[in-house]
């Protein structure tokens, strides 16, 4: 079992750049698919963006060339950079491991226009 702990979120204006990092628990974090999901009030869950225990990538069409996933092994930690935010990327944001089912608590992020 991993523990999640989401961090980075925050209001930032259109245009601008956050990172998330997730912190995890358990030894098993680096042999684990890992992946970002989102979801705001009224819409449907989304699934950001994945990354394979041997760093293979894959972003949704909403977010390609905006966002970058990675992982830190060393640290225990993923991450996800943001860049060129929208209003629209106003969401929680979960890490998970990778299932939606094997989540943090999320970390909020707002983007103004």
């Amino acid at each position: 079992q991993v523990q999640l702990v989401e961090s980075g979120g925050g209001l930032v204006q259109a245009g601008g750049s956050l990172r998330l990092s997730c912190a995890a628990s358990g030894s098993v974090f680096n042999i684990k698919d890992m992946a970002w999901y989102r979801q705001a009030p009224g819409k449907e869950r989304e699934l950001v963006a994945s990354i394979t225990s041997g760093g293979f990538t894959n972003y949704a069409d909403s977010v390609k060339g905006r966002f970058t996933i990675s992982r830190d092994k060393a640290k225990n930690t993923l991450y996800l950079q943001m860049n060129s935010l929208k209003p629209e990327d106003t969401a929680m944001y979960y890490c998970a491991a990778p299932s939606w089912a094997q989540r943090g608590q999320g970390t909020q992020v707002t983007v103004s226009s």
